[in-house]
């Protein structure tokens, strides 16, 4: 109640990456939520964009609060998507600026995608890698709640958000499975080669200290879904 959200993006005339527009986005604004991605570009949008944004609050008569989301396990997993999630974190942190850090879990449409990798009765999975999936929408709810709430005098970590279920893979394509109707496909497990199929394989995906769990299970979100699941990530 009482607050205006107000959406920037390169369709309004914000290009994180270069900088464009991302002042006159921000002005006045009393809360930043910082949700931008780009995996495919994570050094130029992720780490280059999180410099433009935060000059841009720091040049602020009054900076802004900067809430932003990052992933569980940036700090534990060496892949380099993670690792531009984590520089992020970091050039956020730096100075003594507002900014809330929200890590959470893979959404429910990524574990999805992670629990169908392979080709026919065939999923595949990292060793015995297990998933923590939450649901996007309660995420996004306490992004808005910590963006308007108490405001911190500088950087901090807020808990870890996560989904009131850890599955494995095959947990996880047994369920998907049965909601399409089919019978559930055979899982091959991968040898975990290299330090981010190790991370993974060794739990690094699931949050490892103080968590706060909600929002829709699995189960509940896939009942909403079409049948059969479309495949994707989005």
């Amino acid at each position: 109640m009482g607050h205006e959200a107000v959406v920037a993006s390169r369709r309004t005339g914000m290009d994180l990456a270069s900088g464009e527009g991302v002042a006159q986005a921000i002005a006045g604004a009393d809360a930043v939520i910082h949700a931008a991605s780009n995996p495919a570009r994570a050094q130029a949008v992720d780490v280059g964009g999180t410099v433009h944004l935060m000059d841009a609050v720091r040049r602020q008569p009054a900076p802004p609060h900067v809430v932003f989301v990052s992933i569980v396990g940036v700090d534990r997993v060496p892949y380099p998507y993670y690792r531009a999630k984590e520089m992020a974190e970091r050039v956020i942190g730096l100075g003594d600026t507002p900014a809330t850090i929200v890590r959470a879990t893979q959404f429910h449409v990524l574990a999805a995608y992670f629990a169908r990798m392979g080709a026919g009765p065939v999923t595949l999975s990292i060793g015995d890698m297990t998933i923590q999936p939450v649901d996007i929408d309660w995420v996004a709810q306490r992004l808005a709640q910590v963006a308007t709430g108490t405001r911190p005098a500088a950087y901090v970590r807020h808990r870890d958000l996560a989904g009131p279920e850890v599955f494995t893979t095959e947990q996880l394509s047994r369920l998907i499975a049965d909601h399409d109707g089919r019978t559930p496909p055979r899982v091959v497990r991968l040898p975990a080669v290299g330090g981010a199929m190790r991370s993974f394989a060794e739990g690094d995906l699931v949050p490892a200290g103080d968590t706060e769990t909600g929002g829709r299970t699995f189960a509940e979100w896939l009942a909403t879904q079409p049948v059969p699941l479309p495949r994707g990530r989005h």
